[in-house]
């Protein structure tokens, strides 16, 4: 029996790859946290070979729950390991990711003192030599500069990498599972979170490592994925707050397009700018393309 209850509930989707679950899997066995007092639940999405076989020598290790789903998105799936859930926080990670040891006992150090609030960590690129991974960390970068400027007045954080009490994420109905894509799923839960008067926190000192493999072909399909994203977070934003399309001011992707100028990269500063534009046609296209398959959605721009 437990001395103490469980304190985190560690929620991980995965789709068809084992390895990086293997890999995640491992890096959470070396947690410098209780064992007693975290859970791990694996939610495999359908992939074509069942990724519990993957999972079975953790089983001693951990005390781990694989749920085995008809193939429906991250976002059912990460809504289905939280209905298991036996901790008092949600901790969400991806398979793709690794935390760091201390990466519970700096989460449990921060709700000690904000324990009702939404707690966003940092993602460090695992990939650095490998541009398009680099370029899309960069964006997060940017993006986390942008939205989270006051750690203690933060609007987004990526789904990778955040934690928050396990009632209020029940009580908000978990993540949109309208969402057809691995994409803007996280950035509607955040704005739902604020939209009910709930505090954001970021907390950079909670740390994972993100091993995204990238090429250029993925680059593109990617945030053109996140434009269609775009789209759907919008619509469903426009909805609930009865308001259009807040565009950025011009200034956000000028300074988007100078910000790798700024970083301490071993890519070419140049290069990463010139992907960073990139990544803004391909979100454009795709929030059009999405557009399109909804001709009947009218939303009005501000």
């Amino acid at each position: 029996m437990n001395s103490e209850p469980i304190q985190f509930s560690i929620v991980i989707p995965t789709y068809n790859r084992p390895e990086r679950l293997q890999n995640c899997l491992q890096a959470i066995t070396n947690l410098d946290y209780p064992l007693d007092r975290f859970e791990v639940i694996v939610v495999d999405d359908g992939s074509p070979t069942p990724m519990e076989p993957i999972a079975a020598p953790f089983q001693e290790a951990l005390n781990l729950t694989v749920i085995r789903q008809i193939n429906s998105g991250p976002a059912n799936a990460r809504n289905a390991g939280a209905a298991k859930a036996k901790g008092q926080y949600l901790a969400f990670t991806d398979d793709d990711c690794t935390p760091l040891p201390d990466w519970l006992t700096q989460l449990e150090a921060k709700f000690a003192t904000t324990p009702d609030c939404l707690i966003g960590g940092q993602t460090l690129n695992a990939l650095p030599q490998n541009l398009y991974s680099t370029a899309s960390q960069i964006l997060i970068d940017y993006l986390y500069d942008y939205f989270n400027g006051d750690c203690n007045q933060s609007s987004f954080f990526a789904s990778n990498n955040f934690a928050m009490p396990t009632h209020r994420f029940q009580e908000l109905g978990g993540f949109d599972t309208s969402f057809p894509l691995a994409a803007g799923e996280d950035r509607e839960f955040c704005d739902r979170w604020l939209h009910h008067g709930y505090a954001m926190i970021y907390a950079p000192e909670v740390r994972i490592k993100h091993a995204h493999h990238l090429s250029l072909q993925s680059f593109w399909r990617q945030h053109f994925n996140y434009g269609r994203g775009a789209f759907c977070f919008h619509q469903v934003r426009s909805q609930r707050n009865q308001t259009g399309i807040k565009v950025e001011p011009l200034t956000f992707y000028s300074r988007l397009l100078l910000y790798p100028f700024g970083r301490s990269t071993s890519q070419s500063a140049l290069l990463l700018s010139s992907l960073l534009f990139l990544s803004q046609v391909a979100n454009v296209l795709g929030f059009f393309k999405e557009r399109s398959h909804q001709p009947d959605k009218q939303l009005n721009w501000v």
